[in-house]
């Protein structure tokens, strides 16, 4: 699917920052735009790891590292963001097509990406086209005939994202598995389109909690179907000291001592969170962009 010609779009994405709940009833269709002039690509330190309020858990059955190494983006990837090989970025930046569903929650990857913004990292140049919705609650599959829609009327597109908001937290089984396996379906009938899968935000509710619960759920049908994921959760869950927080909501309260204790790059808002978790959260799509234009065809 290579050589399509760029096209370059512009709309204004109007996101509510920093408040409750989610924009779930956001209509407009959105493109990429650069809200952070000022963050370009700060160095972390991570040699400081003496942030007395971390819990070190080495045991806990969220921990990723395992799983499908080069399709799942997760907090284990981001410091091999320096290192990613810039022939690759080049190649994302001229031939990506991006279809990216979200709302305020999703938003973080975009401003991630926005805070990396430089020559090499141009993701102004990509051709993303955002739309404000989300993969709701409960078995809503509402976003299919959105993507569908889309598809159909955008030959170009190579790939398609959705992100939840609130939606893991309140799910079940079923309602989880109703949305990989439209998923699935989507992935075989647009079979020259890559799907990347994604887990929910972290929201408090602990290791045993029903958000980790149906993240799990995601997780493992991901790890056994070979599935592209970008595990929204794990990021926020774990500091670049490798500490893991089972219990951080989405607000990412280690993110702030972290910062407290280390340089760390700001951003205008990061929509309900630190601008530090929206920074992990763009290195770690870049990194996944990257092992996806070194596996497939696009």
């Amino acid at each position: 699917m290579g050589g399509f010609k760029l096209r370059v779009l512009v709309v204004v994405f109007l996101l509510s920052i920093l408040t409750s709940g989610c924009d779930d009833d956001s209509t407009s269709n959105n493109t990429n735009n650069l809200n952070n002039t000022n963050n370009v690509n700060n160095t972390n330190n991570t040699n400081n790891t003496n942030n007395t309020n971390n819990v070190n858990n080495t045991n806990n059955t969220n921990n990723t590292n395992n799983v499908n190494q080069d399709k799942t983006a997760n907090h284990g990837v981001i410091s091999e963001f320096e290192n990613l090989p810039v022939s690759i970025v080049e190649d994302i930046i001229a031939s990506s097509h991006i279809f990216y569903g979200h709302t305020s929650h999703g938003s973080q990857v975009v401003t991630g990406m926005n805070m990396l913004q430089d020559s090499t990292y141009d993701f102004a140049s990509i051709d993303l086209v955002e739309v404000s919705d989300d993969l709701g609650h409960n078995g809503d599959l509402s976003w299919v005939d959105v993507t569908r829609d889309h598809l159909d009327n955008n030959s170009q597109t190579n790939i398609v994202i959705w992100s939840w908001c609130g939606g893991v937290s309140d799910n079940d089984v079923d309602g989880i598995q109703a949305y990989l396996d439209a998923m699935e379906q989507l992935e075989q009938d647009y079979p020259d389109v890559v799907f990347v899968y994604m887990t929910g935000h972290t929201d408090g509710s602990g290791e045993d909690g029903l958000l980790r619960t149906n993240n799990r759920q995601i997780r493992d049908y991901c790890q056994n179907n070979d599935k592209y994921l970008f595990d929204f959760e794990d990021i926020e869950s774990w500091d670049p000291a490798g500490n893991y927080y089972p219990d951080i909501s989405d607000d990412c309260a280690w993110c702030t001592t972290w910062c407290q204790e280390n340089t760390c790059p700001t951003c205008d808002s990061c929509a309900h969170s630190h601008c530090f978790n929206c920074y992990l959260k763009g290195k770690a799509m870049w990194w996944l962009l990257v092992q996806i234009f070194q596996n497939e065809e696009i």
